[in-house]
């Protein structure tokens, strides 16, 4: 016997470092959990009945993900009213949706707006933002599984001066407070077994879409020096837990199957090389992604997981144009450094992509199957 029990077993640790399939983090939510959500905030179900409910939704999306073959699960992200709802719903100080308007289009030019939270108060611990999700999804994963976390650039944007400035006089205060409990969070994971976090960083589209970056000009903020900073908090929060994965995830925006930026990823491939991140999950499911040359960036021990599959479009993708554009990607970086997964999560919201259960049921099985195909049983 070896010490994890079976003689060459991987640890999962072990397991998630070579794992070649996985998913971004949120799935579809079932009508009755985007029901019974409802109901709690209007006080016509008691909590005990919703969290049946909840673990109910929590318990399917791990049985999607394992009977579609996926390497690494998640939760599905399903006690979320949004990817951002652990950091809002766990700490006071928080407006849900008294934030900047961001509005969402589509290729059609249709467009939606979404209320971001805004910080109004000092922020205070209420409770852990991921233990729970964790410590249950630990008991029933059958396969290695991730925790999904907010990065402190995505965080940044929920600082208005206009409103928070009665809580912080400045972004700077607030983000510290930010790095502090994101740090004590992922302190806490690690402590309950977590063997791989993932920080979901959409913000960072701000700073390769060129638009945006004259924008930021414009408003007196230099981007490059922005990315540093993003580069520093980011290191600050995951920083010193040997043996456990960290990955970072990057899209353009994802709410109801619509966008908010486009470009590739050359001005801000230093974070490739400058992060402390072990994989990094990468948008790739469109020409608003760009190529594969700034992957170029990244060290020897890092691994690209490519987007490569839509989660906004319910047409499905062909494997050998997936095997195609693996191949492409791979003379780039090494294949043994290479993975698949969809291109970001499939409900970043409780509204979801426009998209219906059976289709992404079947998107996670190609994931699944390509990646099978090309690298072999994880």
């Amino acid at each position: 016997m070896s010490a994890h029990g079976i003689t060459g077993a991987k640890s999962p640790a072990e397991r998630v470092v070579t794992a070649r399939s996985e998913v971004v983090g949120s799935l579809l939510r079932p009508p009755e959990l985007v029901q019974a959500r409802k109901a709690l905030e209007t006080g016509r179900l008691s909590p005990v009945d919703f969290k049946r409910i909840e673990d109910r939704a929590v318990d399917d999306a791990v049985e999607l993900q394992d009977g579609a073959g996926i390497d690494v699960i998640t939760d599905g992200e399903q006690r979320r009213y949004a990817f951002y709802g652990h950091l809002v719903e766990a700490l006071d100080g928080f407006d849900k949706q008294g934030g900047w308007a961001i509005p969402f289009r589509d290729e059609t030019g249709e467009e939606l707006i979404l209320q971001r939270p805004v910080v109004v108060e000092r922020l205070r611990w209420r409770r852990s933002m991921c233990a729970e999700e964790w410590t249950y999804l630990r008991a029933r994963a059958p396969r290695p599984a991730k925790v999904t976390m907010l990065s402190a650039q995505q965080a940044a944007a929920y600082y208005d001066p206009a409103k928070s400035t009665g809580a912080y006089k400045t972004r700077d205060a607030y983000l510290a407070d930010i790095v502090d409990l994101s740090r004590r969070e992922v302190v806490e994971l690690v402590r309950l077994g977590c063997t791989y976090i993932q920080i979901d960083a959409p913000q960072y589209a701000a700073l390769l879409d060129p638009k945006m970056r004259e924008g930021y000009r414009e408003r007196g903020s230099d981007p490059e020096q922005l990315i540093d900073r993003c580069i520093e908090l980011d290191n600050a929060i995951i920083e010193g837990h040997p043996g456990v994965t960290f990955g970072l995830h990057i899209c353009r925006g994802n709410n109801q199957s619509k966008f908010y930026a486009e470009g590739d990823y050359q001005p801000i491939a230093r974070i490739f090389r400058k992060t402390l991140f072990q994989r990094f999950l990468l948008e790739y499911d469109d020409d608003r992604s760009g190529g594969f040359e700034p992957l170029r960036e990244m060290p020897e021990d890092r691994v690209a997981v490519l987007g490569l599959v839509t989660t906004k479009k319910p047409g499905m993708e062909r494997e050998d144009e997936l095997r195609s554009r693996i191949d492409e990607a791979s003379q780039v970086l090494p294949l043994d450094r290479l993975a698949l997964s969809p291109q970001c999560g499939f409900a970043s919201t409780m509204e979801g992509n426009r998209i219906s259960p059976e289709v992404q049921l079947d998107k996670l099985k190609l994931v699944a199957g390509v990646a099978r195909s090309i690298w072999g049983a994880g």
